[in-house]
């Protein structure tokens, strides 16, 4: 049975697809010599390794977690007879860190970024019946180049550092389309005016300035039309702006989505039919607070750091994505700051079907942002906003996570202002807890342990900022977006957490309220991110194991977390 054999983007969903997860030819490269020993070719490999699983992980088959600064894939891939005419895209969901494509022992293309995907028509390169597919990637975290985000840069897990992920750890497949298809697609919904704007590419061999045909859309809810609308395609690009007739809007709670599918016609010849989804609602901010759908709203967030035991980055199956967030609300938390990793769409997909609210982060930590880093994270993040613009789950951009005094302060404001022009419907924070530049919500990192001195600090006419003098609260909504973190292992085994391990779970629970119930009731706080929802290796600070198995009373904590806060009266 191939793993993960379901399509990885329902966000873009096209029929003529191919899985080629499942066992591929692997060989390691520690020498970093495969391509003089001809590996592009298909030569030298002596393992087998279970796609999409990376080497590391015990469901890859391998499970060696030293350091690999190269490693190579191989398997055979045969075009269908119905697709020979077609063109032939070959997509990665995410390949850590740098990888180069090999077709038939041709390179085909590389992309640089373990997080963001990436696609290369290999149309050219095939030949009748079966064609060499070989992938080489190369990773090497030690060296301040690249964001490697939680994975570890000593040879062990330790701290807030876990096992390593290396090369392919997400879905690889093939796509089918006849000639142009559509290509970085945007959809920006007004929920105030109930309508929909949907702009994007149509992707063709041919010069741009000769691109033709039209793009029609249609509207559903239900299994109901609801809105329609088409144009022609110009320099390459569409833009529609589509009424919509029923409006049932997205919340907290009540993922209601609207399905769109998309044609794009060349010469009065069907190329393209993609299928979507998006959700009605709007997100602003101002008076410190921020509003859904015109309302305020109180974020109870709590860290999701994307690891599962088995299979590190990469769930053994798409229940395990859906079960994190169904175990996050039936805790009483209302969304996830995925934490240090692009999660895969499948997540954001139950997060936007359940009504999840999500902050999204790029991976960033292990780059070095006060050198030349900026080359390393600025087109990675750009493809990750535009990967994910779409999912109505997300509502806060953050493309960096506790830089210091030695960042570039210029690179956080170029981010801060990338990430807008990207996408200018969502608040953007340049730097989580600690050193704000430019950010429209002010957040803190703050693992103070003692209730008293937790209450003194949000009962102060000034919210406690994380450096004075190096930066300064400007009136944006605060959000103490990493607190508790209460180290429970439930045994003596050799763990950490944040602050001393409490003697029971009477005490565990007596500051789990103080802490929480000091963050509802400040006037001046509109949100929270407990850390954090799961262990993970050596951090036993979850209130779910490893295993996602409870610690304790569901009914307890959801109790405590879903009292009505100060700014919600």
């Amino acid at each position: 049975m191939i793993p993960r054999p379901e399509h990885p983007r329902p966000d873009l969903l096209r029929k003529d697809w191919q899985n080629l997860n499942g066992i591929w030819d692997f060989r390691f490269d520690f020498g970093e010599s495969g391509y003089e020993e001809e590996a592009h070719l298909g030569k030298g490999f002596d393992k087998k390794i279970n796609v999409p699983f990376a080497p590391e992980s015990t469901l890859s088959g391998i499970g060696y977690t030293g350091f690999m600064n190269s490693v190579w894939y191989k398997r055979t891939v045969t075009v269908p007879e119905q697709f020979r005419d077609y063109r032939v895209i070959l997509h990665f969901g995410a390949v850590d860190y740098l990888a180069s494509v090999y077709v038939n022992g041709m390179l085909a293309g590389e992309h640089r970024g373990g997080y963001t995907p990436f696609k290369i028509d290999i149309t050219d390169l095939l030949q009748d019946g079966e064609n060499l597919l070989v992938v080489c990637a190369k990773d090497n975290n030690r060296l301040g180049l690249q964001p490697r985000g939680k994975q570890a840069s000593k040879l062990y897990s330790s701290g807030c550092d876990y096992t390593r992920t290396t090369g392919i750890w997400q879905t690889v497949y093939l796509e089918y389309v006849k000639g142009g298809f559509i290509d970085d697609l945007h959809i920006i919904p007004d929920a105030l005016n109930c309508s929909v704007k949907v702009s994007g590419v149509i992707n063709k061999k041919t010069p741009v300035s000769r691109s033709r045909g039209t793009v029609s859309a249609q509207v559903s809810f239900g299994g109901e039309t609801v809105g329609e609308a088409a144009c022609e395609v110009s320099w390459g690009r569409f833009d529609l702006a589509i009424p919509i007739g029923r409006k049932v809007l997205w919340d907290m709670g009540q993922g209601n989505l609207y399905d769109l599918t998309l044609h794009y016609r060349d010469d009065g010849r069907s190329s393209d039919t993609v299928q979507t989804y998006f959700g009605l609602r709007d997100i602003e901010i101002g008076d410190g607070r921020v509003f859904l759908n015109g309302r305020p709203i109180f974020q109870r967030l709590v860290l999701d750091q994307g690891y599962y035991k088995d299979g590190i980055y990469t769930a053994q199956d798409e229940a395990l994505l859906r079960r994190d967030i169904e175990l996050s609300m039936q805790l009483g938390f209302n969304g996830a700051r995925m934490h240090q990793k692009v999660f895969e769409p499948r997540y954001l997909y139950y997060a936007d079907k359940l009504g999840y609210l999500t902050w999204a982060e790029f991976g960033s930590w292990g780059l070095n942002l006060s050198d030349t880093g900026w080359k390393n994270i600025v087109p990675q993040w750009a493809e990750a906003v535009k990967r994910d613009r779409n999912h109505p789950s997300i509502i806060t951009w953050c493309p960096l996570n506790e830089t210091y005094d030695g960042q570039d302060r210029e690179l956080l404001v170029a981010l801060y202002r990338l990430t807008h022009d990207l996408d200018g419907t969502r608040p953007v924070i340049d730097t989580s807890g600690y050193i704000h530049v430019v950010t429209d919500i002010y957040d803190t990192h703050d693992y103070v342990q003692d209730v008293d001195e937790y209450v003194e600090r949000y009962s102060r006419d000034e919210l406690p900022i994380n450096f004075p003098g190096l930066e300064k609260y400007e009136g944006q909504p605060f959000v103490v977006s990493e607190y508790g973190g209460m180290w429970w292992s439930g045994s003596e085994v050799e763990s950490w957490g944040y602050g001393q391990r409490p003697k029971s779970v009477d005490e565990f629970m007596a500051r789990f309220k103080g802490l929480t119930e000091t963050l509802l009731n400040c006037e001046k706080v509109c949100g929270f991110c407990y850390t954090q929802l799961y262990d993970v290796e050596q951090e036993t600070n979850g209130l779910l194991d490893y295993d996602r198995n409870p610690k304790f009373s569901f009914e307890t904590i959801s109790a405590i977390l879903t009292q009505k806060a100060k700014i919600e009266e």
